[in-house]
């Protein structure tokens, strides 16, 4: 074979081998990465779902909005990594540098800001959605539980990364939240001591919250979240009805009924974030003052409601009345076990009749509680000489409890309802409370903590 023929046969050999590449191994590629994704997607959904089960209106989309949120949030918190320093002395400084000096510094702070804050209000709705249809029976107990704590860690991230800008504002909520936690009986100083690093907010503050936020909750979010996603694989799905008197149990493939519906959601979510972002910057006030108390000085938004409780009643008897209701919350699979009305919003339409009533209560009895306690009730005057932890410690709660009771009899006698419907009627009044005690204390409290308009804030 001369040197001519052996590089014409090579010559082939390349063109033979690019043709193979691009008309050959280029589409079995793209087919290896679609099964890929689809594997992924089928880890995490059923093959077949219920076509009742992905309608907008039974979800809301709120479990994969929160999914969406934790993904932003992971990504923007690593570049976020990249210039800020937790240090007490530069933490602020970087945070100036993020907004004023970095290309798009600005944005992706204030896109990790407000999904972290639009997280608290979807895992709380998403809870509140699975409460309501009830999600947590026929075998779902655990899924309740985790997701329960899910909550509780994602208001973790949000006070742990809320000190890291460093600034007046941070500084000073911190300080409120952490000083209600020395109230708790037995660990309550000691936690308080451990997170603080001392006795007061300082550098080793916010080394434990960084440490916190950028390690320790991120791992537990993360083995939290493939928990509940394969236990939820596993129980078959979405809860739904036991029986469809609209035509029966109909499934459609998750693929693309499901997965087309999640991208249109997500799509709109991302949008959203980002355009609120550009339009309103993450707040970042004075650098941090330990020597001068802003006047109020409140604790982040999302605690909004227990400094409101806080102003009522002595901090025994609000961190009892926290533990009362969280029992309850978590227990609520062992005092709601109809299988029957699994999947159906307030269980039945006197469900629904029942949650309207504690919700209007809520809403009404709330804010006139408030008003009567600031202006008119003085419980120290209508029991001279009795303990502080009576007058003000056992007799509101005593009051909150019994308004409780009141509502689920209420449901009972007026409604008839059942005892899951009535439960249905206190969780829609302890609900439409918080939310009125969460606006109170964020809008209508000014200096000194009194009652104002917002527009004297």
């Amino acid at each position: 074979m001369t040197p001519m023929t052996r590089d014409q046969d090579r010559d082939q050999g390349w063109k033979q081998g690019w043709k193979r590449l691009i008309y050959t191994e280029a589409p079995s590629d793209r087919g290896n990465m679609r099964r890929v994704l689809n594997s992924l997607v089928l880890h995490l959904h059923p093959v077949r779902v219920p076509a009742r089960a992905i309608r907008f209106t039974y979800t809301w989309g709120l479990g994969g909005i929160s999914t969406l949120l934790c993904l932003l949030l992971a990504i923007t918190g690593v570049l976020l990594m990249f210039r800020y320093e937790p240090d007490i002395e530069r933490a602020y400084l970087s945070i100036q540098a993020l907004e004023a000096e970095v290309a798009f510094g600005s944005l992706i702070r204030g896109v990790h800001h407000w999904s972290a804050n639009l997280l608290v209000i979807t895992i709380f709705l998403h809870l509140l959605r699975v409460f309501f249809t009830g999600g947590f029976k026929a075998g779902r107990t655990t899924n309740w539980i985790i997701g329960v704590v899910l909550l509780v860690v994602v208001l973790a991230f949000n006070f742990t990364g809320y000190l890291l800008p460093w600034d007046q504002l941070s500084y000073w909520a911190v300080t409120v939240s952490t000083a209600i936690m020395r109230y708790v009986p037995g660990l309550g100083t000691e936690v308080a001591k451990g997170l603080l690093g001392g006795h007061e907010v300082g550098a080793a503050t916010l080394r434990n919250f960084y440490a916190l936020h950028v390690a320790v909750l991120p791992a537990g979010m993360l083995a939290l979240l493939g928990y509940h996603f394969w236990r939820i694989r596993k129980d078959g799905g979405i809860s739904q009805p036991l029986t469809h008197p609209e035509g029966g149990d109909v499934r459609v493939t998750t693929i693309p009924h499901l997965v087309r519906r999640e991208a249109a959601v997500a799509a709109v979510v991302l949008t959203a974030i980002v355009a609120f972002s550009m339009l309103v910057t993450a707040p970042l006030g004075p650098v941090a003052d330990p020597l001068h108390s802003p006047n109020p000085a409140k604790a982040a938004w999302y605690f909004g409601g227990l400094q409101e409780l806080l102003l009522h009643m002595e901090t025994e008897a609000a961190l009892v009345l926290l533990a009362i209701v969280g029992a309850a919350v978590v227990l609520v699979p062992v005092l709601d076990r109809d299988r029957a009305t699994i999947g159906v919003y307030f269980r039945s339409a006197r469900g629904r009749a029942a949650a309207l009533l504690g919700a209007v209560a809520g809403l009404n009895l709330t804010p006139l509680a408030i008003l009567a306690d600031e202006l008119w009730i003085d419980w120290s005057a209508l029991m001279p000489g009795a303990p502080t932890w009576v007058s003000h410690g056992f007799v509101p709660l005593a009051v909150v409890l019994i308004a409780f009771c009141a509502v689920a009899l209420a449901a009972r006698w007026l409604l008839k309802a059942t005892y899951g419907e009535s439960i249905v009627a206190v969780g829609a009044f302890l609900v439409a409370a918080l939310l009125v005690m969460t606006i109170t204390c964020a809008l209508f409290r000014g200096e000194n903590m009194d009652l104002v308009w917002p527009g004297g804030l």
